[in-house]
């Protein structure tokens, strides 16, 4: 496999070892409601993960297996997003956790991040190839399906609030409120899916970056001011981990343009 690019910042505040994981481990899985994993070999990728090293937490959970896919997954999936420069390698990526991700939902049914990594793989690669073009596929209604299936199984799971929220702010403002009824996309349910997602994890940066966009793609101008705020906020938040990391710095380019 080729070599992942490297994680771009200081990532001295994101060395953790078993213990001060374990501590911390309810506040940076906020987000995605993961249980502490039993398994060593998993606690060991986690570190990886939230070290910033991507491939090699990937490489430990695969190796590990059962929980371990989860961290392979969600390594995946956020490397893809933040780091791949090349497009086509990207969306292989996408396609690769969501296959791994469904093969997982067959042998773990209860696994709400199985149906969550399914459906953020499959959400980013349709933004890939572009929405629309994702809609005619038949995309949306999976993303939205797994969704919502995450939720029910873990209904804290702030960050399938906010793919939701992300899932009906996209449908209606590449189609429209009308053609976004047949994708089951509706407004009010995308706002109350944000506010849900603040609730649950008032610290997050990708909640409140998703939050803005969401609220300028459903409600247009007026809703611009609220969304730099948001912004602002984001880019102020301090990261527990490399991901947080990479959602902050991402608040702070869009405040810099």
């Amino acid at each position: 496999m080729a070599k992942w690019t490297a994680f771009p910042y200081d990532n001295d505040a994101f060395q953790y070892d078993a213990a001060s994981l374990k501590k911390n481990w309810a506040r940076l899985h906020a987000g995605d409601a993961e249980p502490f994993p039993k398994d060593a070999d998993v606690v060991q990728a986690w570190i990886h993960f939230h070290a910033g090293e991507f491939q090699a937490a990937y490489e430990a959970g695969l190796a590990a297996g059962g929980a371990g896919i989860t961290v392979a997954n969600k390594a995946q999936a956020i490397y893809a997003n933040y780091l791949e420069k090349k497009e086509k390698v990207k969306l292989e990526m996408f396609l690769e956790v969501a296959e791994r991700a469904e093969a997982q939902q067959a042998e773990e049914p209860k696994n709400a991040n199985a149906y969550y990594w399914q459906a953020y793989a499959i959400g980013r690669y349709g933004q890939g190839i572009s929405v629309a073009k994702a809609l005619a596929q038949g995309l949306g209604g999976k993303v939205k399906g797994s969704l919502e299936k995450t939720i029910a199984l873990a209904p804290k799971h702030a960050d399938a609030h906010i793919a939701l929220g992300a899932f009906h702010a996209e449908v209606i403002d590449k189609v429209g409120k009308l053609l976004g009824k047949t994708q089951g996309a509706d407004t009010a349910t995308g706002l109350k899916m944000f506010e849900q997602a603040r609730k649950l994890n008032p610290s997050s940066a990708i909640a409140m970056i998703e939050q803005a966009n969401g609220l300028v793609m459903l409600e247009g101008d007026k809703r611009m001011k609220q969304a730099e705020a948001l912004y602002t906020d984001a880019a102020a938040c301090e990261p527990m981990d490399a991901m947080e990391c990479l959602d902050v710095e991402l608040a702070r380019e869009e405040l810099e343009e």
